[in-house]
């Protein structure tokens, strides 16, 4: 399946050359030439992240290798951006969010910073990390963990914290913020079970358990554990049905 979704994506991209000449070495250079999703996103990431300590060829690298470590990484591009297509209304093809969507971008900037903090190599993914908030406007702890696919619509503002836990089929919009309430080092961030939309300018703090298939409306601040199949709202957010 995978290997048919990157055909397709390769498909659109020619047509999108055809649609718009100017960008033919752009879009060649970043998917028409390299041999699967793995690469084109590193090569991505490559050319939004870079400035002057590390330059697009060098994160390429290292974004790759990172990958390439990973046994599932493939897989977790691919469910993301067929998430992306089926939850989001404006996205029509599946190259959007590769080429286009902050939010598919930053999550898959998470997932590399996340494989090189489990590698003990803390220090450059806590660049990649501030490198990622700068450029996408997304902060995500690399210890964080996040299944897929999820979705981070429109991305701006969204703020996931070191011991956040996040299950697949999951959808985050702008503003959202799975915080701390403590300064101890303990396990102190929310747990989001499956299923879960979390809407715009939300903020969940502490380890509290999000259960699976609810739904946070928009603006509502969670302290709370909040039960499997309910909507929650207000300032405390309160169970309304």
């Amino acid at each position: 399946m995978n290997s048919i979704i990157w055909n397709d994506i390769k498909k659109e991209i020619a047509l999108r050359i055809d649609a718009e000449p100017s960008l033919k070495d752009y879009l060649e250079s970043l998917i028409s030439s390299k041999e699967n999703i793995i690469e084109a996103t590193a090569a991505i990431l490559g050319s939004k992240l870079n400035n002057d300590a590390l330059s697009s060829i060098d994160l390429y690298q290292i974004i790759l290798a990172a990958f390439n470590e990973d046994d599932v990484i493939q897989e977790s591009l691919i469910n993301d951006i067929l998430f992306f297509r089926e939850n989001d209304p404006a996205c029509k093809y599946l190259s959007t969010p590769l080429l286009f969507y902050k939010g598919f971008q930053g999550l898959a900037a998470y997932r590399a910073s996340n494989i090189l903090w489990n590698d003990d190599r803390h220090t450059m993914a806590l660049y990649i990390q501030n490198r990622s908030s700068e450029v996408f406007g997304v902060d995500i702890h690399p210890a964080a963990t996040i299944d897929s696919p999820v979705m981070i619509d429109h991305a701006t503002g969204v703020v996931i914290g070191e011991t956040a836990k996040i299950k697949k089929n999951v959808s985050i919009f702008q503003g959202v913020t799975l915080g701390g309430n403590s300064f101890t080092q303990q396990d102190r961030h929310p747990k989001i079970e499956e299923g879960v939309s979390i809407y715009a300018s939300s903020t969940i703090l502490g380890n509290v358990n999000v259960g699976s298939n609810s739904i946070i409306a928009a603006g509502s601040l969670v302290l709370d554990d909040v039960a499997e199949n309910s909507t929650v709202a207000g300032i405390p957010a309160k169970k309304i049905k």
